[in-house]
């Protein structure tokens, strides 16, 4: 197999794990529970024109890094039991690992974005104290909806609120052969089984009346 083959087969499988790294902000409730935040929970908004999701995946052969693009995100929680609700979305179609062959096929052999164009989190618990002012380490328990099927998971994040605004960072592996995404390697060409995600997020808090 030629090396452009090789480099097409592993940037289109870091591409589709960078996905879930987008929701890597929250984590999933039950289709039952309302995405309406109840009076007195803290709500944070995000704003996609200042939030990205990186990811990177490694090989014999070289790292692939890429991004994905925000649509909207609203996390909201009670600050007494971490119960959490609200959604967040990336658009699967944004995906770009900077090189244009490699993309083309990962969006429609891997991600199948024109049938899949969104990747949806939904975050259920929040593990820890998150703070209305200063720096706050937390995790978040939830749901991830990535090529048509959910996955449980629990992100770790590091924010900082100040006033009616904050900023954040989550960071963790995604095991994609265990969620059933295709592995690219070949006898040559040996990928790792996880890609790793990043999503730096910014927005406006607030309390909800």
């Amino acid at each position: 197999m030629r090396l452009s083959s090789w480099r097409s087969g592993l940037a289109a499988a870091g591409a589709v794990f960078a996905i879930a790294v987008l929701l890597a902000a929250t984590a999933a409730p039950p289709r039952s529970q309302s995405s309406e935040a109840a009076p007195g929970e803290m709500v944070l908004v995000m704003d996609p024109d200042q939030s990205k999701v990186h990811f990177s995946v490694e090989s014999t052969l070289h790292t692939v890094h890429g991004t994905f693009n925000l649509k909207n995100g609203t996390v909201h929680f009670d600050p007494d039991s971490g119960k959490a609700g609200g959604e967040v979305t990336v658009f699967a179609t944004s995906g770009d690992s900077g090189n244009s062959s490699r993309d083309a096929r990962m969006h429609k052999e891997i991600l199948e974005t024109p049938k899949f164009p969104d990747a949806v989190f939904r975050p259920m618990q929040i593990e820890g104290k998150l703070t209305k002012t200063g720096t706050s380490d937390v995790k978040l328990h939830g749901v991830i909806l990535l090529h048509g099927h959910e996955h449980e998971i629990v992100v770790p994040i590091h924010a900082e609120l100040a006033g009616d605004h904050w900023k954040g960072t989550a960071t963790f592996d995604v095991p994609y052969i265990q969620w059933g995404i295709k592995d690219p390697s070949n006898w040559l060409l040996k990928v790792k089984p996880v890609v790793h995600v990043e999503m730096e997020a910014v927005g406006s808090a607030k309390t909800a009346n």
